[in-house]
């Protein structure tokens, strides 16, 4: 799976990378939503072929577990306020099959992949790099992604106080502070440190590095000056904003990446292929007016999402040496 280098960086094989390189260094504006919003379309035909072969040999409602196990990662500051807001979600989702259900949030981003991937739970809400992870180890395979305020696509920033220096970034952050978050997160890690690697920078010798610190904890260190800079994502903070744990101007973007795939619905390996596909109908089904009753804020539906949705995650994993084994 360690494909080589240049292979990695090709246009072909990484769209990411080529993103990286064709555009400016300072805050990069949105370039690939086409991209990925054909790959998920295209994917509606694929996954629904596959499961439709999967399922024609008599799978019935008995398929069906009386219990199902599902499982988010921290999306709010505290395992409650993430149970609080996603739970109307799973809920309507288990009722819908006829089952009932067990919720478990982890305290990290590395947690959940590690459930889905040795298939403690049937269904996870995850991010695309736990996914990857997960389908890496375990054989997980997507089947939804979410759409935020309409587009199933997010973006990694790096922020910093609000009279920050930093205008050109990563150039002009030489030896500041740099907080990067959990290392299993896809925006808090893996696609800045990627970026930086495009630019041949090593982010441990380029700032006074740290990393590690979950996502909610970059917002407020930076806003209390702890640090120069953090790694984040736009929901994290538009969030932290509406919910009043932080004020618009306490921190500013510095650096946006280009398009991401949104967080993975993905379910287990193993799971009956007859019920893959009714919890796949349930979730893509779900209206902009449900959701607005099911889900946080901004969220609006789903739309169908394969493997091949997160291959510019997988190809940044396994340019950083991440997937091997």
């Amino acid at each position: 799976m360690n494909e080589p280098a240049a292979q990695i960086a090709s246009d072909v094989d990484n769209p990411l990378s080529a993103a990286f390189r064709d555009t400016p260094i300072t805050k990069t504006p949105v370039q690939n939503r086409g991209r990925l919003q054909a790959v998920a379309t295209a994917g509606v035909a694929v996954l629904a072929a596959v499961l439709g072969a999967c399922s024609s040999g008599g799978a019935s409602s008995s398929s069906t577990p009386a219990t199902l196990r599902f499982g988010i990662g921290p999306y709010q500051p505290t395992a409650t306020d993430t149970r609080k807001a996603w739970e109307p979600f799973f809920a309507y989702v288990a009722k819908q099959v006829g089952a009932k259900y067990e919720l478990e949030v982890t305290n990290d981003f590395g947690g959940i992949a590690v459930a889905l991937g040795s298939k403690k739970v049937d269904l996870a809400w995850l991010g695309p790099y736990g996914y990857v992870i997960a389908n890496h180890s375990g054989g997980a395979k997507a089947i939804a992604t979410a759409n935020y305020d309409g587009k199933p696509v997010y973006h990694s920033i790096v922020i910093g106080p609000p009279d920050s220096p930093v205008r050109n970034y990563p150039d002009d952050a030489k030896g500041m502070s740099m907080s990067f978050a959990e290392v299993d997160s896809t925006s808090g890690w893996l696609v800045p440190t990627y970026f930086l690697k495009t630019r041949n920078i090593d982010p441990h010798t380029w700032f006074k590095y740290s990393e590690g610190a979950a996502h909610p904890a970059q917002e407020t260190a930076v806003a209390a000056r702890k640090v120069d800079l953090a790694t984040d994502y736009d929901r994290n903070r538009t969030a932290m904003i509406e919910g009043g744990e932080i004020k618009d101007g306490d921190t500013k973007v510095v650096w946006t990446s280009p398009d991401l795939p949104n967080d993975a619905i993905a379910v287990r390996s193993g799971l009956s292929p007859s019920l893959a596909k009714k919890l796949q109908e349930v979730i893509t089904k779900i209206t902009p007016e449900q959701a607005a009753t099911l889900l946080p804020k901004h969220y609006d539906g789903f739309v169908v999402a394969t493997d091949d949705t997160y291959k510019i995650i997988r190809d940044a994993a396994t340019s950083l040496n991440k997937l091997a084994g």
